[in-house]
């Protein structure tokens, strides 16, 4: 199993370095990121709560 996170910063972080083939658009926040990424962001952090690897109240309020 892959390390826990327990920060918003540490799940973003994750998010992007296991998924490098994603477009990226850096200082636009998360609805100004592409619907592919943004798709792939909402899959991403409901697996990771369903495999304990981050914490249901993490998953609710984190953001890309």
């Amino acid at each position: 199993m892959s390390e826990k996170l327990t920060s918003e910063k540490a799940v973003r972080a994750a998010f992007w370095r296991e998924n490098p083939g994603l477009a990226r658009r850096r200082g636009v926040g998360q609805n100004g990121q592409v619907c592919n990424t943004r798709c792939a962001w909402v899959t991403w952090v409901d697996n990771q709560a369903r495999d304990g690897r981050i914490s249901a109240r993490l998953a609710d309020r984190v953001t890309l």
